[in-house]
C-alpha cells in the first residue's frame, strides 16, 4: 500500500499542495503534520506512521527535506524504513529505495548530498534568523507579539464571566475587545489553576 507524509514547519503554511500530489501518486492513507523537521521527537504524526507502515508497503513523500532537515536523522529514518521492508520515494527528488535494497552507490552519494543541502538550508535560516533577532534588539525594537493592554483582557474576562447573562459568545468577546482568543483562554486557564 502506498502510504504518503507530508509536512509543514508553522502553522501558517498549508499542506494542500503535498497532500494533492501525494493523492495523485495513489496514497491511500496520508500522515500530515505541521512541526519543524528540525528533529524527529515532536513529531506524533512520524511517530504513527513509523508505528503503523507494515513490510510491502511504499512511503510517498514530496521531498527530502519534508521527511529531516537533519541527515543524521533522515540516514536513520530510510534505513529503518528499508529495513523493515518499506521502499521509500522522494517524488521531487525524483529517487526511490526499494526495501531491502542497498541501492547504488551513486544513488547513496546524491540522497546524503540533497540531505546535506536540506540541513544547510535549516541553519542558514536559523543563523539569518537569529542575526535579524539581534539587529533588531541593538535598534531598540520589541521582539514578539505586542502585548494588550491590561484594561482590555480585564474586560475580556469580565464579559467572559458574565456570558451568561450577557449572551455574548468567545467570538463576541473577541471582537468587542479586539482581545485573541488564545488569550482569553490562557486567562480562563490561570484562574482554574489558581482557584485549585
Amino acid at each position: 500500500m502506498k502510504i504518503g507524509y507530508a509536512r509543514v514547519s508553522t502553522i501558517g503554511q498549508s499542506l494542500e499542495s503535498q497532500l494533492e500530489q501525494l493523492q495523485e501518486n495513489g496514497c491511500k492513507k496520508v500522515f500530515e503534520e505541521k512541526e519543524t523537521g528540525t528533529s524527529t521527537k515532536s513529531r506524533k504524526e512520524l511517530e504513527k506512521l513509523l508505528e503503523n507502515i507494515r513490510e510491502g508497503d511504499e512511503l510517498v513523500i514530496i521531498k527530502i527535506d519534508r521527511l529531516a532537515r537533519s541527515i543524521i536523522d533522515l540516514n536513520k529514518l530510510v534505513q529503518g524504513l528499508l529495513e523493515k521492508g518499506v521502499s521509500v520515494t522522494f517524488l521531487k527528488d525524483n529517487m526511490t529505495f526499494k526495501a531491502h535494497d542497498k541501492g547504488s552507490p551513486m544513488q547513496s552519494l546524491l540522497f546524503n548530498v540533497l540531505g546535506s543541502f536540506a540541513q544547510f538550508e535549516r541553519d542558514l535560516i536559523v543563523e539569518r534568523t537569529t542575526e535579524g533577532r539581534e539587529r533588531a534588539k541593538k535598534q531598540g525594537k520589541h521582539m514578539g507579539r505586542p502585548s494588550r493592554p491590561k484594561k482590555d483582557v480585564e474586560r475580556a474576562m469580565t464579559l467572559y464571566k458574565d456570558r451568561e447573562t450577557n449572551g455574548h459568545s468567545v467570538n463576541d468577546i473577541v471582537k468587542l475587545t479586539e482581545v485573541p482568543r488564545a488569550t482569553i483562554y490562557a486567562e480562563v486557564k490561570k484562574v482554574k489553576e489558581m482557584k485549585k
